[in-house]
């Protein structure tokens, strides 16, 4: 039985590469030659015995009594969505002989890569960690299959695949990686990064911090006399940002937001800065809530600052989906005025590919924009953008490169007819989203407009 088992285990691992099928072919076209030339024909026997004895020199060698391969795949507790993830695998030869390697990684299917392997000689008990990188840009969950490793002797007639490893499900969520990058950035009070602008205070804010030295540039009626009298320098109180604020996020999940742009949806970039904005407001101390909508209203979560908010808003972020169906604005309406009791901070999260379809948001979003403070991140077409500015070389380029720039000129119009109503607007491409939305919480912060 134990015989019958190991000529199973010598059957399913065993495969011949394509130097045994050359070596194959060589002897065919020696006996194929010795047809006409019959003195050619011990020299075939001769090359079936070398090439069947190697072979099988090369099976003996490929599966010893003892020894093997061993493999474990470290990966994170989640992915996060549209950033480099970074994976390691730890690969270790308990055999006697070097061999060459090639690791195949049964990587998930959202991935769609079938060709994806690393190869290199592993000396026996050497132990190897492999890194490699994935973008996910679908949220959802990630299944790795098995570690599959082939292995050959110096010969390369055979080799022998090693299926080792344990199935593992990653979940991939909104960017924490972004998250934690901009909240850095933002609490960085010395930081010169380019992106996030400083933006001066102008008048004043009722929560004292400290008293601190006068620098060129503070404001004079903030000189603390009493503090100056005992330091002989002047000194100033350092207020900071009033807090428990309202902070809201909207996003738009109709068919517009279906568009893609460098892998990730516009559905996708507005989940990412709605964490991103989250995240840095509650860490201002102010109060956050999320507000979905297509045809239908999705995720409501009213504003809030406690500890365990942040983690209620990402698994809401992580089950949003898209809708194929248009945006009903007058539902979203009367969301808003649902959920949002007092005067807050709305960033909205829309896509209009069309005037019609501004025209038709415009008289809610001014509705909006009367009780609270809103502002509307709208997307820039980097495609079209990108068109025009591309040689036409038939006169059919001509036309379509006209056209795009009239859709993009329209863009522009759009934007520019949402601040000539009062709607504070920016027009950003995808990639921008998360900078300049944290960029315009800090100015509105700074200037005391919320």
């Amino acid at each position: 039985m134990q015989l019958l088992e190991t000529w199973r285990e010598v059957a399913r691992g065993l495969h011949l590469t394509l130097r045994f099928f050359l070596a194959a072919s060589a002897v065919v076209l020696a006996y194929i030659l010795a047809f006409p030339y019959p003195a050619l024909l011990p020299f075939a026997h001769g090359l079936l015995l070398l090439v069947l004895v190697a072979a099988l020199v090369d099976t003996f060698l490929l599966f010893p009594l003892r020894g093997g391969f061993s493999a474990r795949r470290d990966v994170p507790k989640l992915f996060s969505l549209g950033d480099l993830n970074t994976l390691r695998v730890h690969l270790t030869h308990t055999g006697n002989l070097p061999l060459h390697v090639e690791v195949y990684d049964e990587l998930p299917r959202q991935f769609q890569e079938r060709e994806f392997h690393m190869d290199f000689h592993m000396a026996p008990g050497e132990t190897r960690t492999l890194n490699y990188d994935v973008r996910p840009t679908t949220r959802g969950e990630y299944l790795f299959g098995h570690i599959n490793v082939l292995a050959k002797t110096p010969l390369g007639l055979a080799s022998r695949r090693h299926v080792l490893g344990t199935p593992q499900m990653v979940p991939t969520y909104p960017s924490v990686i972004q998250m934690k990058k901009y909240e850095l950035i933002a609490f960085a009070k010395t930081a010169t990064i380019q992106g996030i602008k400083k933006v001066r205070r102008l008048g004043h804010s009722y929560e004292f911090e400290q008293i601190k030295n006068y620098v060129q540039g503070d404001d004079v009626r903030s000189i603390n006399w009493k503090a100056t009298s005992r330091r002989h320098s002047l000194m100033v109180n350092q207020y900071e940002d009033e807090r428990s604020q309202q902070v809201y996020s909207i996003i738009d999940k109709s068919r517009s937001m279906y568009m893609p742009f460098n892998g990730l949806s516009l559905l996708d970039y507005a989940i990412n800065t709605s964490l991103v904005i989250s995240n840095i407001a509650l860490k201002k101390h102010d109060k956050v809530g999320l507000i979905s909508y297509s045809n239908k209203i999705g995720s409501t979560i009213k504003a809030d600052k406690s500890p365990v908010h942040l983690r209620k808003i990402l698994a809401a972020l992580y089950n949003e989906k898209e809708h194929a169906m248009e945006a009903n604005y007058d539902l979203l309406y009367r969301a808003t005025k649902n959920v949002i009791k007092s005067r807050s901070l709305v960033f909205v999260y829309l896509n209009f590919e069309s005037i019609y379809a501004m025209e038709r948001a415009l008289p809610v979003l001014q509705k909006i924009n009367h009780q609270h403070l809103l502002v509307c991140m709208v997307f820039e077409n980097t495609e079209l953008q990108d068109y025009t500015r591309k040689r036409a070389e038939f006169i059919q380029d001509i036309y379509t490169q006209t056209i795009a720039e009239k859709l993009v000129q329209e863009k522009k119009q759009m934007v520019s007819k949402l601040r000539k109503y009062g709607i504070q607007t920016i027009l950003t491409r995808p990639e921008d989203l998360s900078i300049n939305t944290v960029n315009k919480y800090l100015e509105l912060k700074k200037t005391g407009q919320i």
